[in-house]
């Protein structure tokens, strides 16, 4: 089983919309994949419910696992998923339109 540990970046932790970009990026990749708290139990990374219900703030590390073939390559793109702030608005870099 591969594993990977990150700090989530978003300024929010992983509530909302990071949440809801982290668990669809698990579904699309096909690999069973669990999150947990350092100490926590493992849930599934593909259930935003429980990705959710974990309550990670930001800059908490989480431990992501996976089983298979593809496991490492889809640790590696949700550990860049998860190190980007997921929750900056898209208009700061359009130059805030109004």
């Amino acid at each position: 089983m591969a594993e990977r540990t990150v700090a989530v970046a978003s300024r929010v932790g992983l509530h909302a919309r990071p949440a809801m970009l982290f668990t669809q990026a698990v579904a699309a990749s096909g690999v069973p994949v669990t999150i947990a708290r350092v100490g926590g139990a493992p849930v599934d990374a593909a259930s935003i419910l429980f990705v959710m219900s974990l309550g990670v703030p930001h800059g908490e590390e989480v431990t992501l696992a996976a089983d298979g073939p593809d496991a490492d390559r889809v640790l590696d793109d949700l550990v860049t998923l998860l190190s980007t702030d997921l929750d900056a608005p898209e208009t700061e870099a359009a130059g805030g339109a109004s």
